[in-house]
């Protein structure tokens, strides 16, 4: 089998001109063409913003794109039509699709409700700092606008745990008292006494009537779209009792084993082995600590020891269910999150994630493409993101000669690499590969006697001349000053 790629296509601060779809499709045979199996398409459905936010701040599901609601019939990114047309494209050059579902919250409602409510501590969640009182809540979403077409559900109060609200210039947050109490749902964690609410109004799931309508969403979505499979957003802040049956369901309903990808946001790749093991497998996570460990080894140079960058990772813990990545729209500059890989390191650690055999690599729109974006702050000096030298490259390397037995060398703080053999399936298949963080220098690795005599090119362009492998299968690898280098074999450049 051929090694799976991921592309996300999209960044937070994509253009709002509704023309996304339509360029991912263009895209498709590129991209194809490059070594990417998946691509990860942003938020279908209509955001409480129209255009103007990039789909988490989810108004009405079933409009992707549809309705004229919030001001505008298309998202930001385009038509329900021209979405389908997307993965239809991408479907024709061989790629699947996953699909991002943001189920935690809604935002803006259709009218407000007097509900009964408790305020509590932003920071112990569990902890009420006010008796009850009543409120006018944004809680009731209607969608006038598209005139129960594919639903007839009407989400109130009942449908909700939690909202906020703004005092003054204070964000206030209030339990909603209903038929399930006035606790939280049961987390994972105890991150501010109970991290069940992040923003808008929160969905209870404890309300059966809201587990159904979501799986007959899901159908309808899988059955309208036909994507691939799901990444999942904030499902730290989202009961995996909840994401067991709705998955299973949404398994059932499509008969097939499909892709599916949680975003839990923590740096305890302990934190994410244990939510694994409570889906029972079900998903797949992102590396965060990886992506942490990566920003960290930027900013320290030279002072930090390479042989550490894979500390506390989920890579390490539970690789066949890692999905690492170097960046994403979380961490680009002006984001809450914002952990950006210092631009020297990002060929390092794209190496990392496209070229060893563990974990499932994720790459990032601007490291191929760029991006470009103003910067509120400083208007004169926008936010520039370059793409990733040798990305390309590196990809192909990854679909086509990155199999076999891996040997690592990572016996020095500032030089590290490694090798992969080889097999019989991929033609001309085998490379080696290394990383300084620091000087130039050279390490002696193994590429296995079936490389006896081949001669090997840097195929970054890094290093000229060729290698030529031992009659023992070894080989002496340079590279340059905080540089990577990539070499296969002569016969494969070509590709």
């Amino acid at each position: 089998m051929n090694n799976s790629t991921i592309f996300q296509f999209f960044h937070w601060y994509y253009p709002s001109d509704g023309a996304l779809w339509n360029t991912c499709a263009k895209q498709a045979t590129f991209l194809a063409t490059l070594g990417i199996d998946y691509v990860w398409l942003p938020p279908a459905y209509k955001s409480a913003y129209g255009k103007e936010e990039p789909g988490y701040a989810v108004y009405d599901l079933f409009d992707l794109g549809e309705f004229d609601q919030k001001g505008t019939v298309a998202t930001r990114y385009g038509t329900k039509e021209e979405y389908i047309n997307c993965i239809k494209a991408l479907h024709a050059s061989g790629i699947k699709v996953l699909a991002d579902v943001v189920l935690n919250h809604r935002l803006g409602a259709d009218q407000q409700e007097s509900i009964a409510v408790k305020k509590v501590n932003p920071d112990n969640r569990n902890e009420f700092v006010s008796e009850a009182e009543t409120i006018e809540s944004h809680t009731l979403f209607t969608f006038p606008g598209r005139e129960k077409k594919y639903s007839d559900f009407v989400w109130d109060h009942h449908a909700f745990t939690g909202v906020d609200a703004v005092e003054g210039e204070e964000k206030v947050i209030y339990t909603i008292q209903n038929e399930y109490g006035e606790s939280w749902e049961e987390l994972m964690e105890e991150e501010k006494g109970n991290f069940d609410f992040l923003m808008g109004a929160d969905v209870e799931f404890r309300n059966p009537h809201v587990r159904e309508e979501l799986k007959k969403w899901g159908e309808w979505y899988l059955d309208v779209t036909h994507v691939d499979g799901f990444r999942l957003d904030a499902v730290k802040h989202i009961t995996p009792a909840f994401y067991k049956e709705w998955l299973d369901a949404m398994k059932a309903h499509v008969g097939s084993p499909f892709l599916c990808i949680a975003e839990y946001w923590s740096k305890n790749s302990a934190v994410l082995a244990q939510y694994i093991e409570l889906m029972e497998g079900r998903t797949q996570l992102f590396d965060v600590p990886l992506h942490y460990n990566f920003y960290k080894a930027s900013l320290e140079k030279s002072a930090y020891d390479m042989r550490q960058i894979f500390d506390n990772t989920l890579v390490t813990q539970k690789p066949e269910y890692s999905i690492t990545f170097v960046e994403n729209h979380d961490t680009q500059p002006l984001q809450a999150l914002e952990s950006t890989v210092d631009y020297w390191f990002k060929p390092h650690a794209n190496a990392i994630i496209l070229l060893r055999m563990q974990g499932i690599p994720c790459i990032f729109y601007p490291s191929l493409y760029g991006a470009e974006y103003s910067n509120p702050n400083n208007e004169q000096h926008p936010i520039n993101m370059l793409p990733v030298p040798s990305l390309e490259a590196m990809i192909k390397v990854r679909r086509y000669e990155a199999y076999g037995q891996q040997r690592d060398y990572f016996d020095d703080a500032s030089i590290v690499g490694w090798t992969r053999e080889g097999d019989d399936e991929h033609t001309f298949s085998g490379c080696a590969v290394m990383l300084s963080n620091s000087g130039q220098g050279e390490k002696r690795m193994e590429m296995g006697q079936r490389h006896s005599g081949k001669i090997f090119v840097d195929v970054t362009g890094s290093i000229s001349g060729e290698i030529t492998i031992g009659k023992d299968g070894w080989g002496v690898f340079r590279v340059n000053e905080e540089s990577i280098s990539v070499w296969i074999s002569k016969e494969a450049i070509n590709r």
